[in-house]
């Protein structure tokens, strides 16, 4: 069980996969935010659960995922605590946004309102951006490195 944490933990002290990390846990905190506590404008934890269940149809379980994952895992990314756990959770619920909801309205962000939803380009940003920290680790600023040090 050491070993597995030693691995996860382990990072590459470049200071571009402390970018990468920052980037990604500022970009989805937000999102999280809305899920969970109703800021930046969004309906908080209950409406988000009720609107993932109901209109969407996912089970409970999985609405509780995405609001803990895009929460949880922003700010663990942020800190660079246990980053490629979380960069490879926000990887697959991005491919699963992209299967469920983006890949029918093609590449592009409805930027203007003219498609029936949104594409993919952000998803595979967000998967790109992940995939970078599961391979590299948190980076030199980050608590993965002062931790694996110990």
């Amino acid at each position: 069980m050491k070993h597995l944490v030693q691995k996860l933990l382990k990072t590459h002290p470049n200071i571009g996969f402390s970018i990468t990390r920052l980037t990604l846990g500022l970009v989805i905190f937000p999102h999280g935010a809305q899920k969970l506590l109703g800021l930046f404008g969004g309906y908080g934890y209950t409406a988000t659960v009720e609107s993932f269940t109901t209109q969407m149809g996912l089970p409970s379980f999985i609405a509780f995922s995405i609001i803990m994952i895009e929460f949880l895992g922003s700010i663990s990314l942020i800190l660079g605590l246990f980053s490629r756990v979380w960069a490879l959770s926000l990887s697959g619920m991005f491919i699963g946004i992209i299967y469920t909801t983006q890949l029918a309205n093609g590449f592009f962000m409805n930027w203007f309102g003219n498609q029936n939803g949104e594409g993919y380009e952000y998803s595979l940003l967000v998967i790109g951006l992940a995939v970078s920290i599961i391979v590299n680790g948190s980076g030199k600023w980050s608590l993965d490195k002062l931790i694996s040090k110990k």
